[in-house]
């Protein structure tokens, strides 16, 4: 399996009022390493041709962040079949490598220009394994 990683310092614009990382910015930060993980990873035609849309996502909190923290982003692929990838991130304190967060998400693989679902190819499987 590859695994994608992306570091971050957390910024004012991520706490929430208790000065913590927002619920809300973990989610993105999840998203955020997905598509990054899938442009780095994959060729601009396999990118102009397909689109992933997130179907289901779950996320755990274990630890808060706070400002100036460095974050450790890992993310990879367990599972594809059918039009749908299973992708894990998880989310280190950089310094005392803490997982402070673990997300699975389900996502759905569309044709770009019909949007509708498309069956992931080996290709595609092989680009994450």
């Amino acid at each position: 399996m590859t695994v994608f990683e992306l570091t971050h310092t957390v910024i004012s614009e991520d706490l929430d009022d208790l000065m913590h990382v927002n619920n809300v910015r973990y989610v993105q930060w999840v998203q955020d390493i997905a598509m990054a993980h899938w442009e780095a990873a994959t060729t601009p035609l396999q990118q102009h041709d397909n689109i992933w849309v997130l179907v289901s996502h779950h996320i755990d909190y274990k630890a808060a962040a706070k400002l100036n923290d460095e974050i450790h982003l890992k993310t990879y692929v367990t599972r594809s079949e059918g039009v749908t990838s299973t992708r894990l991130v998880e989310i280190y304190l950089k310094g005392t490598k803490r997982l402070i967060v673990k997300s699975e998400t389900k996502w759905c693989l569309l044709d770009a220009l019909t949007k509708k679902p498309k069956r992931i190819t080996a290709e595609i499987v092989d680009v994450f394994r």
